[in-house]
């Protein structure tokens, strides 16, 4: 029996660059090498590329307000989304094998933080994020969403424009009980939004691997009663729990020890076994971990599993 396409993500593209001796700090975090080095942005781009990523993401998470301060963001905002999609798509075009990229629509107001959110706000920055990106990128990608509310402001948005949406929730750190979104929404709900406002896919992200499997349940049950095909996926970090009174930007958080590239694999065959058929790593995830997965899934260069 033929198995559905496997399309392969890349990784964490803040702590590459951390790795890779990018300028690095908070709180413009994975900002502060597209303002400073460029290069360092394109080299890990192409480090994921030649570990069998087949969809980079732009470096555009930390272009906010929240990383880079309000009178930076009004000042260079949309050149530095630019730049964030300049770069992706050069690493892309430069790529032996077609590469997609795509656009990162961030939390607008602090990643894990729902209870900030705040609608106008949220519409107006991710409006700068699109002037820059959009003649850059083939999907666009509204990431580590915390709650319904930021993933309708970001299709608001988007508007009418044709490229795909897909939409990827974080989720509470606790695989004690059933997965929600860290607004306590619940997954079907998300999932319900994501249909709405017309997403391609539905992923989860930038939470432990051990809440995933169960979200991924819950999904297919919302989509088993529906028509259109739309693709489920996990791209999961390599954080220990992050708790609902953390404060977003104030520190790196650790990495977990044993989430070496073949326990990450184990992990990511279940996500497949489960339906995900879009796979990738989140904070923490390098390229190590990519090549693993492209290796074991024998991703072909459009992105088919045989």
């Amino acid at each position: 029996m033929s198995q559905s396409p496997i399309h392969l993500l890349d990784g964490g593209m803040g702590r590459e660059l951390k790795r890779s001796g990018a300028p690095f700090r908070q709180p413009e975090w994975s900002a502060l090498a597209l303002i400073e080095s460029p290069e360092h942005v394109l080299q890990a781009h192409e480090a994921f590329i030649r570990a069998g990523a087949r969809v980079v993401t732009t470096n555009s998470y930390a272009v906010v307000p929240f990383h880079l301060g309000q009178t930076r963001f009004a000042e260079q905002g949309r050149a530095l989304a630019d730049r964030a999609g300049r770069l992706a798509r050069q690493a892309a075009s430069q790529s032996a094998v077609p590469v997609r990229v795509a656009g990162s629509l961030p939390p607008a107001l602090g990643s894990y933080r729902p209870d900030l959110f705040d609608h106008q706000a949220s519409v107006a920055i991710h409006q700068e994020l699109i002037a820059g990106l959009q003649e850059h990128v083939d999907v666009w990608l509204a990431e580590t969403q915390s709650s319904t509310a930021e993933v309708q402001a970001a299709a608001q948005a988007l508007g009418e424009r044709s490229k795909p949406l897909w939409v990827s929730y974080t989720l509470i750190d606790d695989a004690d009980h059933a997965p929600r979104l860290r607004s306590g929404e619940s997954v079907a709900d998300g999932v319900r939004c994501a249909l709405s406002v017309g997403a391609k896919s539905v992923l989860f992200n930038c939470s432990q691997p051990e809440v995933m499997g169960a979200a991924l349940e819950q999904a297919q049950a919302v989509l088993g009663g529906i028509e259109q095909r739309v693709e489920l996926g996990v791209y999961a970090n390599a954080f220990p729990p992050v708790s609902q009174e953390a404060e977003a930007n104030t520190t790196l958080l650790d990495i977990r020890a044993d989430l070496g590239p073949e326990p990450y694999l184990d992990w990511a065959r279940n996500w497949v076994a489960a339906g995900a058929t879009i796979i990738g790593g989140c904070c923490g995830i390098g390229p190590e971990h990519i090549e693993q997965l492209h290796t074991h899934f024998a991703i072909e260069p459009e992105g088919i599993t045989p």
